[in-house]
């Protein structure tokens, strides 16, 4: 039997003690396949499928944890020596209990701290089948002191071994659910660690600044504290705050990349609202028929224009109705609209005015309608969609092209026809504009706030900021007190002070083995 290491050999012991007052034979121990020691059975090692479930040419099970060294010894049959860390070996993996051979594939070794985990991890890949999937987990499971992992805890303890920070792990988080090119990148900033890295260095900033404080109010009246540290500490302060209300001006740009920008089509019934959703996104999602007031409900879809998430909603036509379905699908409509990042106000062409001097007038009375605005609407949360070209004849379309571009207090106007899809090039390179906008670069300036809870501790941080400049010349010690709470409250978003109450909602959104 090879010697225990010097990490074990606590647990060794209470392993024994255990099973000695419990009445088990400290021999039960000595084995658990071909001489490896067993006295790994009470540590914390877990396992799990990390890469996707279902048939795949390779599939990835991940062990990490003290046991990982026996787990390699057992499954792939290697009596002495680990394979070199890092390296692709070939190997049979068996089970250990009846040393029948699952599967045949590459066994990777990597010794803590350095691995994903910070701590001793192995890698077999195995070929994707779902039985030999089973089987290698089932064996993985009879060895002892393992067991399989939670959601996201192999992630949780790279976070414990600080191998990432809490604003790198919600940015693998992100990578992991990316689903277009601009998601991706935004995520892969944040892992970088570049977010993260500018909260620590406020976070160092403030703690300097705290200590001067309570430097100040315990040593001063002996003389100790040169003059001007306060001073020091006020202009430390102040520029945090402007720097920290700059950071949180950014019109929630992240946190719309992240979950996707609200696009509401919006318009009175028979317009084509419908016929522009399914235009959209190529394929029926939303039943289309010449009786108004079809759609009822909120019709969602998701949407890739350019690389930028987009969760499109068709919406009930606009207008009044003895029908309560169809008064409540309206209700719904309107509190979409409210919460639309950028909505898309559909009019149909030919209920447009003969009289083309009179269109922009109808149209702004026309967006307030929709907008539910007594006033101007605003232009740059929403599109005008001219539907049903198809209808006009082609000078007057032309006419209606020309005299539409840059009428003042009108938003972007599309002319459009979604039964021969004429103009909806056109419209989709606008739309992209406008979500690009909405969104911002995610590879340019500053890093943007990604999350609800980066915004929710930041605003309390500069709140506690505003604390320590109002009682900064009446209480030294209330004014140390809100320095203090802003770290604290930076601290949370880091998760360096306090932050235990919040890492189960960030780790419970990872997948299995992950």
């Amino acid at each position: 039997m090879l010697p225990l290491p010097s990490i074990y050999r606590g647990i060794w012991r209470a392993a024994v003690h255990s099973l000695r007052t419990r009445g088990t034979p400290p021999s039960r121990l000595l084995s658990t396949c071909d001489g490896d020691p067993a006295g790994l059975a009470d540590a914390d090692t877990i396992f799990a499928l990390s890469s996707g479930h279902g048939r795949c040419g390779v599939a990835v099970v991940r062990v990490s944890g003290p046991a990982s060294a026996t787990a390699l010894r057992c499954m792939a049959g290697l009596t002495h020596s680990l394979p070199p860390p890092r390296t692709a070996l070939l190997r049979s993996i068996t089970d250990p209990r009846s040393k029948e051979v699952l599967d045949r594939g590459l066994v990777l070794w990597f010794p803590g701290p350095h691995s994903f985990s910070g701590e001793d991890s192995v890698e077999f890949h195995i070929h994707g089948g779902p039985a030999v999937i089973t089987a290698v987990l089932q064996a993985l499971g009879s060895v002892p002191g393992m067991r399989p992992a939670e959601a996201g805890e192999f992630t949780r303890r790279a976070f414990q071994s600080d191998k990432l920070g809490l604003t790198e792990v919600e940015g693998l988080g992100d990578l992991i659910h990316a689903e277009t090119e601009a998601q991706r990148r935004q995520a892969l900033r944040q892992m970088s660690g570049e977010l993260g890295r500018l909260y620590q260095d406020w976070s160092h900033r403030l703690k300097r600044s705290l200590a001067h404080v309570e430097a100040f109010i315990d040593f001063s009246e002996d003389e100790l504290i040169e003059d001007g540290v306060l001073n020091q500490v006020d202009g430390s302060v102040c520029d945090l705050q402007a720097e920290m209300e700059r950071h949180l001006k950014d019109e929630r740009r992240g946190e719309r990349l992240r979950s996707g920008v609200q696009v509401v089509i919006a318009g009175a019934t028979n317009a084509g609202k419908s016929s522009l959703l399914n235009a959209l996104c190529q394929r029926p999602a939303a039943i289309v028929s010449p009786i108004a007031g079809t759609t009822r409900d909120v019709v969602e879809t998701a949407l890739d224009i350019g690389g930028f998430p987009v969760l499109l909603s068709d919406t009930a036509g606009l207008r009044d109705s003895p029908d309560l379905v169809e008064r409540e699908g309206v209700r719904r409509a309107r509190e979409r609209v409210e919460q639309a990042d950028l909505t898309l106000v559909v009019v149909d062409c030919a209920g447009l005015p003969s009289e083309h001097q009179q269109v922009a007038g109808f149209l702004q009375e026309h967006l307030r309608s929709v907008l539910a605005s007594e006033e101007q609407p605003g232009t740059d949360r929403c599109l005008l969609v001219l539907n049903k070209t198809d209808l006009l004849p082609e000078k007057q379309r032309q006419k209606l092209d020309m005299e539409l571009r840059g009428v003042s207090g009108l938003p972007p106007v599309c002319l459009i026809s979604c039964q021969t899809n004429e103009g909806l090039k056109g419209f989709l390179t606008v739309l992209y504009t406008k979500v690009k906008t909405l969104c911002g670069d995610p590879l340019s300036g500053a890093p943007t706030l990604t999350q609800a809870r980066h915004r929710t501790h930041l605003q309390q941080c500069v709140a506690a900021l505003y604390q320590y400049q109002r009682y900064r010349d009446n209480d030294l010690a209330l004014a140390a007190e809100g320095v203090r709470l802003a770290l604290t409250s930076l601290g949370r978003i880091t998760g360096r002070v306090g932050a235990e109450e919040i890492l189960d909602i960030i780790f419970k959104d990872f997948c299995i083995g992950k």
